[in-house]
């Protein structure tokens, strides 16, 4: 067998369409891939100019959009312009997400006073807005490919491992997770086996949006992160440099074969009992 691993990996002028990509994990993943030779394509509500003007400069093919994930309309409009500028979109990374505080159960906030709003509001934008929505959009024109494409979504490591306060969070998860599997056979068996639909499942990576539950002020771990990291067997918290090459696998040739699996990259998190 003559294997051209170059070729096996490359994601060399595949259009790649992130979600969410004004944030840390997709922005890292997205510059790592156009550095590759992909042509990126950055959605998300927050301003993209900055990022955008940046990824130019360090010689990426980019293009930067609002869209808000939730609603349906908005991501149309958004992928009618990606078509018509770029005539296909080869992978769509369903990287947006999140948590509201008011959806996390404290010392001071019982799981019984937590606001059924507050946990629509988590569930909607990581199920639906985080996967769903984008997915109806954008796999609609995939299917059509002769090369077909690929569907990652970010799933979390609390949808394998139910963590403690963050009950919305997880469940919206959860159901990213299943959603997964379920898209990757129905695409297959009811349309083709060249659409492919996985999901990652980050373990314990530091964010804007987790910080202040890893680290205090003075910058020494929290309670919970002392716990992470006492928990995972590699020692230490993620990188987004940690996540590429996941994410390359899961776009390039080299997975061919692989479709309706959740990877884990969680240092071990994932496997250990804690004994």
């Amino acid at each position: 067998m003559n294997l051209n691993l170059e070729s096996m990996f490359s994601v060399r002028d595949k259009t790649l369409l992130f979600t969410g990509g004004g944030g840390i994990l997709a922005s890292h993943i997205a510059r790592a891939l156009g550095e590759g030779g992909a042509k990126v394509i950055l959605t998300d509500i927050v301003p993209l100019d900055a990022l955008v003007e940046e990824f130019r400069r360090e010689g990426i093919m980019v293009e930067g959009y609002t869209m808000n994930v939730l609603q349906r309309d908005n991501v149309e409009e958004v992928v009618s312009k990606v078509l018509e500028k770029f005539g296909r979109i080869d992978a769509l990374l369903n990287a947006a997400g999140g948590n509201v505080r008011e959806a996390i159960t404290s010392p001071e906030v019982s799981f019984f006073d937590l606001p059924v709003e507050a946990l629509e509001r988590v569930v909607d934008l990581n199920l639906f807005g985080g996967a769903i929505i984008p997915s109806q959009v954008v796999a609609r024109y995939m299917i059509r490919q002769e090369e077909g494409g690929s569907i990652i979504n970010f799933s979390s490591m609390a949808a394998l491992r139910p963590l403690t306060r963050v009950v919305g969070y997880s469940a919206a998860k959860a159901a990213v997770s299943n959603f997964t599997q379920w898209l990757a056979v129905y695409i297959a068996r009811e349309f083709t086996p060249k659409v492919r639909v996985n999901a990652l499942a980050p373990g314990f990576f530091v964010t804007k949006q987790n910080y202040a539950l890893l680290y205090r002020e003075d910058g020494t771990l929290t309670p919970r992160g002392e716990a992470v990291l006492a928990h995972t067997p590699c020692g230490r918290f993620g990188v987004p440099e940690d996540l590429v090459s996941t994410v390359l696998w899961l776009l390039s040739p080299a997975s061919s074969f692989v479709t309706g699996v959740v990877v884990p990259v969680d240092g071990g998190f994932n496997a250990f009992s804690g004994v």
